[in-house]
């Protein structure tokens, strides 16, 4: 099954690990190229369309900053390029397929799919799929490390500068529209953000009790009602580090092959996918490239790449 046969699918490249507390998922797009990306969504009838490299420079070169939010300057700048990028794929009627680099840069990709909605009166849903909630705030962090504020911000917590990135109302996107599948790392402080937010948190506990097949169905509508559709973020450490070891920020315990699938799966059926993120691939720390060639295979079953 392919949702929109010959679509042209737009892919940008976000070369960033600033937002990161290790080194290494900026070269997480130029992985998944190497798993063979283009020719996968070539194979299932789509046209794929250039979208742009967005670079950061190295942590050598660049001051980071106020200690609770690191590399800020350089890191809202990055949102900002990759929100132009993706903002330009929507106008060209792409569907964005962007590639990361850490979890930060999708300040900037959410953003922009949200803007181009909302100016259409339209709302939008986000699909969080990761071993953490990403909720930080300055106040909460431990690290000062943005790719653990990233959604935090898309609902309206953080500086200016980031939640208000190009000038748009905040919050970006409503929380009651947002769903965390995965989560099993939760700062202490952040547990009382995440509790107060209004988004919706599915623990590894609760899909080991409940099932996944259950989780997504609920996740996906929760994350349709009343939207255009939803953006799909997908943090590759929310599979468990023997599935997916190459990762910015391994936890033990994650997703399984089919359980990661599955959401993709029973997300290509809704059709109504408006944008899709692979981040946090980590070469340095991989396997023989495994953990990109698992992300290629999950954005081809989000995709519409089905079993039978």
């Amino acid at each position: 099954m392919v949702l929109n046969p010959m679509r042209d699918v737009g892919v940008v490249a976000v070369s960033i690990d600033l937002g990161a507390g290790r080194r290494g998922v900026d070269m997480g797009p130029s992985a998944l190229r190497v798993a063979g990306l283009n020719g996968r969504l070539e194979q299932l009838g789509y046209r794929v369309r250039e979208g742009g490299l967005v670079t950061a420079d190295g942590p050598e070169t660049v001051p980071a900053g106020e200690s609770r939010l690191r590399y800020l300057e350089e890191v809202s700048a990055v949102c900002r390029s990759t929100y132009g990028r993706v903002t330009d794929l929507l106008a060209d009627g792409c569907f964005p397929l962007i590639l990361g680099g850490d979890h930060s840069l999708s300040i900037g990709s959410v953003a922009a799919v949200a803007a181009h909605h909302r100016a259409r009166e339209e709302r939008i849903g986000v699909l969080w799929v990761d071993a953490h909630t990403d909720m930080n705030t300055p106040e909460t962090t431990p690290s000062g490390n943005i790719h653990g504020m990233s959604l935090a911000v898309l609902i309206g917590h953080g500086p200016d500068r980031l939640t208000r990135l190009m000038g748009d109302p905040a919050p970006a996107v409503d929380p009651g529209n947002v769903c965390i599948i995965g989560a099993r790392d939760i700062d202490d402080a952040e547990k009382e953000v995440v509790r107060a937010s209004g988004v919706r948190v599915f623990t590894m506990s609760e899909i080991d009790d409940r099932g996944i097949g259950p989780v997504v169905d609920e996740a996906l509508a929760r994350l349709n009602d009343g939207t255009a559709g939803f953006h799909l973020s997908y943090d590759l450490d929310g599979l468990d580090p023997r599935v997916a070891p190459g990762v910015g920020t391994p936890v033990p315990g994650g997703l399984t092959y089919r359980e990661g699938h599955l959401v993709c799966e029973k997300i290509a059926r809704t059709n109504t996918l408006l944008s899709l993120e692979m981040v946090e691939v980590n070469p340095v720390l991989d396997e023989g490239n495994r953990t990109a060639e698992m992300a290629v295979d999950l954005v081809a079953s989000a995709l519409g790449k089905a079993i039978l």
